[in-house]
């Protein structure tokens, strides 16, 4: 046993092709015999699925999409976005931190129960359970991110990834083929099935022996191993919110012909995690703005969340996206440039599309009388930022650096993000300030976008299946927290129409979830245009003139990521997806 472990720790060396997968170096690796004997380093192997999840940090992949472009000549998503995506060129994969996260949770998994985690043996078991639990979840996840970039059509077959349950080791056998989508999704739900049989709902500690879950007697080991400690690692609760994530995924025009996956399916996973979020009323109220609400932030502590998220990262004291973002003259480097695109996506504030007659939007004059959270989430000519609210002019015959495309890190369409950022950050150059922030790994407004999407499909616009709440309940709700005027006579003018509730929902999901990482992905298993045409606004004499910023190079084959080359190159069992 001692050698199989140092030969499992090999082959994932090999598997990744990348020195960062073991610190310290190879030669120093511990055998096996330690990590049953000492559960903080078998822990280790699972704590590999967390710090491998894409989302940890924000990748603001958005700037390859018709939401923003970026100044910086060098991103890897603008590349990709204007001609360089390729196969050998990949920035959007997930092959070799997925696959090598999967390595380590199979590790884990096959060695779980030989591992001493505690001295008294029902202790023992209930870690054991636990942490099995995490790891399928995580397994799972994995997975759901791996369909998500490398799924793909071949001879018209939609095919996922080589399907790995066992840990690999020298006599492993690696040149093996593509399992079809239908049987990775299918593994995935079983593998979120077993997680969510052995893991509690959340980690909270309890004093109330019938809250005991099915097979406890003693509340004091209960709250030992699945009490408050174990915040934010992966629970049941979070297990569901995966299942309705991968199964919109599955049941989406790109993919649902190849899945056995329904939108009644989505919806009810969705619609359990909300009704035990109180359903519709457990909506909160400053949701949308999760990332400036001060107290509830200064307030996080012992792995608390606030109401809007499911399921975060850590809180950080830093100022890493005002440098990154905010504006040339507040000192910031003006990286992602929201788009006109979008702009345009942001309806009048009586909820009415802009090109419809009845939104009363006037040209001249376009910022006027728009839904509130266009000027909560972008950064308009003559709005302000920072800590000293100072007057941002991105008009092309401004007087400052802010002035579209007027330096490097001026904007290229004559607005800059708001969204994510601090405005209580200071980084003059006397007085540099930081701030906490946090990264959402699942908010409640997805889960609730989810299902209105789900329940539209499977229901209608105001169909409630088992649930006491309607896709029409969740977008008017949604609506209204952002400030929409009430009654809101455009929503309800879309009660019996599926098909346009269906844009509402997509166009509401664009903007609660903008800069977040969902449009580059969004837009794929839609089936929607790729290449619509990033544009911006010209503004010289007070007078706007809609302009093109930068075009999107998109072949149709690319609604499919592919398979990287260099997999192609070592093993000829896999294929690549049609069109790479």
């Amino acid at each position: 046993m001692n050698n199989r472990i140092a030969y499992l720790l090999m082959m994932l060396l090999a598997f990744t092709s990348c020195q960062d997968v073991f610190e310290p170096a190879i030669e120093n690796i511990r055998g096996l015999d330690d990590a049953y004997e000492e559960a903080t380093y078998a822990e280790g192997l699972l704590i590999n699925g967390y710090i491998r999840i894409p989302t940890l940090g924000w990748s603001f992949n958005d700037v390859a999409t018709d939401d923003a472009v970026t100044n910086d000549i060098e991103n890897n998503y603008r590349q990709a976005a204007t001609g360089r995506w390729a196969s050998n060129y990949n920035p959007f994969s997930q092959w070799q931190n997925s696959r090598a996260a999967i390595q380590y949770l199979n590790i884990f998994l096959s060695e779980a129960d030989n591992v001493e985690w505690a001295t008294d043996e029902d202790i023992r078991q209930l870690y054991n359970r636990r942490l099995k639990g995490e790891a399928y979840g995580l397994r799972a996840l994995h997975m759901y991110y791996l369909l998500q970039a490398h799924a793909g059509p071949i001879d018209g077959e939609l095919l996922g990834v080589p399907l790995i349950l066992d840990p690999e080791d020298p006599t492993s056998e690696f040149n093996i083929s593509r399992a079809t989508f239908s049987t990775c999704m299918n593994q995935l739900l079983s593998d979120l099935d077993q997680a969510e049989q052995i893991l509690a709902l959340d980690f909270e500690d309890i004093s109330d022996p019938s809250l005991l879950p099915t097979g406890f007697t003693d509340v004091n080991d209960f709250n030992r191993v699945f009490g408050e400690r174990g915040r934010q690692r992966v629970s049941g609760r979070i297990v569901k919110a995966i299942r309705a994530q991968a199964t919109l995924l599955a049941a989406s025009p790109a993919y649902s012909s190849a899945s056995d996956v329904s939108w009644q399916d989505v919806a009810d996973s969705a619609g359990e995690v909300l009704s035990l979020n109180g359903g519709i009323g457990g909506l909160a109220p400053s949701g949308h703005t999760w990332y400036s609400n001060t107290d509830q932030i200064a307030g996080l502590g012992g792995g608390s969340n606030p109401p809007e998220i499911l399921w975060r990262g850590d809180v950080a004291n830093n100022n890493d996206l005002e440098q990154n973002h905010f504006p040339p003259s507040l000192n910031g480097a003006g990286r992602l440039n929201p788009t006109q695109n979008l702009v345009d996506a942001f309806p009048a504030a009586n909820g009415y599309p802009i090109e419809n007659a009845e939104s009363g939007y006037d040209e001249n004059t376009p910022y006027s009388d728009r839904d509130p959270r266009l000027g909560t989430y972008i950064l308009i000519n003559q709005s302000t930022a920072g800590v000293n609210n100072t007057t941002i002019i991105t008009a092309a015959d401004g007087n400052t650096i802010d002035a579209i495309n007027r330096e490097a890190t001026s904007t290229r369409t004559g607005y800059y993000l708001r969204k994510l950022l601090r405005q209580d950050v200071n980084l003059s150059n006397t007085t540099t300030t930081t701030q906490l922030h946090y990264k959402p790994r699942i908010r409640y407004t997805e889960l609730y976008l989810i299902y209105a999407e789900a329940a539209n499909e499977a229901w209608g616009p105001s169909g409630t299946g088992s649930f006491a709440f309607s896709a029409f309940d969740v977008i008017e709700a949604i609506r209204s927290r952002a400030g929409i005027a009430q009654p809101d006579a455009y929503l309800e003018s879309l009660r019996g129409d599926k098909n346009a509730m269906r844009e509402l929902i997509r166009n509401e999901r664009r903007l609660e979830l903008c800069f977040e990482g969902f449009r580059f992905w969004d837009l794929r298993r839609w089936g929607l245009n790729l290449n619509e045409t990033a544009e911006g606004v010209f503004i010289e004499n007070g007078i706007p003139e809609m302009i093109d910023v930068e075009p999107r190079n998109y072949q149709e084959y690319m609604q499919y990521g592919p398979v990287p080359y260099s997999e192609l190159l070592k093993f000829d069992a896999l294929q690549q997806n049609q069109g790479w």
